[in-house]
């Protein structure tokens, strides 16, 4: 066994230990920190009295050399950050200093697996990428595999370019690595030195055999398996002092590979496991805090809140997302670290309701619109939802089959037949929604309104197209995609369509024609989520009918990206000369 060393324990070692000196204050209450924070600073400030029986040893200059690295020899990019020395935050030393500093019984580092969770915006891919440049050129490992790992290529660049951007910048580091590749398209990072490399790789490569000194895995609530882990794990076989360094920021899958190690991490910082091969930095409210009405919190969550973005960036997010829940469980998600569920009702009331607003659609003859159009069968409503850019409003008009409109009232238990009597629904007769009537009226709207495009649900769109080619309606159809995926043929997609209606009804910036069928509509609605959090309508799961909220979507979401944009040379500070 290694000769181990006791903790540094010098006045002069202990002044220059910003690790410990960071676990003191935190667990003196000088420093803001959840619960998961305050138990792992006390694990650290525990093993520096009793972890020698353990083997384990601090050395603080060990952790300093690390600090110092970053600082002296690395540099941070992008908007007000470029090319500033890399200062770690008192967070970011006490990690880089707890990985660095710690040494296991062996004498070689304790630490082999580390997982940070925090808010959005806290820093936590450059300080991935500072790790993985730090174990390629100062860790004195022969040949050193340094990857940045995802379960896609494009999610492993996004860090990968943080640490090619670092060595753009750093005279150091620029004249000891050596790319492979330009600009963006550079895939590799040699240290030819040391026989070492820095590349991305991700599940998908098909790479066979990595050994990697050090992995940094990226983004691992978007992981949905253990597969990339695994991988990264299986190669570490050879190597001493193997680091497995992920980052993330809270998910909601509770039966994700990310909530296995973010409650590992929990239990073992709060000593209900015992793995001195692990090290957990998971940024957590306390019980009873809720970010929604106390801003005292919010550091909790966010370490690096005043440091790289203001307190207001978070103001703007929840003033956006109160009144809509599908908004605000995103917002708790990634910028206040609660795990919280995917699927959410979408709007309350009262955010809906502030929106609506009577006026006469007759009335705005002439004015440029774009529509958004859902169809329907026997069961469900057909919705035209119009969108007029200029005046900002919108009106949504529906049908529905007269002949079975008491049964599906009953079962539906909402009043069709009243709304009907009150203009608010077209009841034709029959037992399915008879299309020449939808088209009549898209003839009829066309000719009182500029309808630039109208979006469609393809359902049944195939039933439609044929009235209007009969009855000499010309209008313009364009494909919007219902699901996660754009639509091939217009690129439009619902996850961008919703987005931009939420962001009008939370600022109060559209008028809706009151109608109680669609007001029921989104009542009913509810958002499901990918693992980018990506959001669609879940039909399946809404607790009543959402066509109306559904075709309104795709009129907003068209009208954004459909709309002309005009000359953009006046945007570029540096634009192109033609001809030169």
């Amino acid at each position: 066994m290694a000769k181990t060393k006791t903790p540094t324990t010098s006045s002069s070692a202990a002044s220059t230990d910003r690790a410990t000196e960071y676990a003191k204050k935190v667990a003196a209450g000088k420093i803001l920190a959840g619960p998961d924070i305050r138990n792992a600073c006390a694990r650290h400030l525990r093993d520096l009295k009793s972890g020698a029986k353990r083997g384990l040893t601090w050395d603080a200059d060990k952790a300093g050399r690390a600090i110092r690295y970053f600082e002296k020899v690395l540099k941070l990019n992008g908007g007000e950050f470029e090319g500033k020395p890399f200062i770690l935050l008192a967070w970011q030393a006490f990690i880089v200093g707890s990985i660095f500093g710690w040494m296991g019984p062996n004498g070689f580092r304790r630490f082999r697996e580390v997982y940070v969770e925090s808010g959005k915006g806290s820093g936590k891919s450059p300080l991935a990428a500072g790790v993985g440049m730090y174990c390629l050129t100062a860790d004195n490992e022969p040949r050193a595999e340094v990857y940045a790992a995802a379960t896609k290529k494009d999610q492993a660049m996004i860090l990968f370019r943080d640490a090619v951007a670092m060595r753009e910048l750093s005279p150091d580091l620029r004249t000891r690595l050596k790319p492979s590749g330009t600009g963006e398209k550079v895939w590799n990072l040699s240290y030819e030195a040391a026989g070492a490399f820095f590349r991305p790789i991700s599940a998908d490569d098909g790479q066979s055999g990595p050994r990697p000194h050090c992995s940094l895995i990226d983004e691992v609530h978007e992981h949905k398996n253990g597969n990339v882990i695994k991988m990264m794990r299986a190669g570490t076989k050879g190597r001493r002092q193997a680091l497995m360094f992920m980052i993330t920021n809270s998910g909601h899958d509770r039966t994700s590979v990310c909530y296995d190690y973010h409650d590992y991490g929990r239990k073992v910082c709060a000593g209900l496991a015992e793995d001195d091969a692990f090290f957990a930095f998971i940024c957590s409210l306390d019980e009873g805090d809720d970010p929604f009405k106390d801003e005292s919190c919010w550091g909790k969550a966010n370490p690096s809140l005043g440091e790289t973005f203001p307190p207001q960036y978070l103001r703007e997010l929840v003033v956006k997302a109160r009144g809509m829940p599908s908004q605000e469980s995103v917002v708790r998600r990634l910028n206040f670290c609660q795990w919280v569920e995917s699927d959410t009702p979408w709007i309350g009331a009262d955010a809906w309701l502030d929106c609506e607003k009577d006026f006469d659609v007759a009335a705005m003859r002439g004015e440029d619109c774009y529509g958004g159009l859902d169809l329907s069968g026997t069961r469900d409503l057909t919705a035209l939802a119009l969108y007029f850019p200029r005046m900002k409003r919108a009106a949504v008009e529906f049908w529905t089959p007269g002949d079975t409109l008491e049964e599906r009232a009953k079962r539906d238990r909402v009043n069709y037949g009243l709304w009907r009597d009150q203009g608010h629904l077209h009841a034709p007769r029959g037992k399915a929604v008879d299309y020449t009537v939808v088209a009549e009226r898209l003839g009829a709207l066309s000719a009182l309104f500029n309808i630039k495009a109208i979006a469609f649900d393809p359902y049944r769109i195939k039933y439609l197209e044929p009235e209007l080619e009969r009855l000499g309606i010309d209008v313009k159809l364009v494909s919007h995609g219902q699901g996660f995926a754009k639509s091939s043929e217009s690129g439009l997609w619902m996850p961008h369509s919703i987005e931009t209606l939420e962001g009008d009804l939370g600022d109060k910036d559209i008028q809706i024609k009151p109608n109680p069928c669609l007001r029921w509509n989104a009542a009913s609605a509810v958002l499901e989520a990918d693992n980018k959090d990506n959001r669609i309508f879940a039909k399946k799961k809404a607790t009543g009918r959402i066509d109306g909220v559904v075709a309104l979507a795709m009129a907003r979401g068209a009208a954004e990206d459909l709309a002309d944009d005009g000359d953009l040379d006046g945007f570029f500070s540096n634009p192109i000369m033609v001809g030169t």
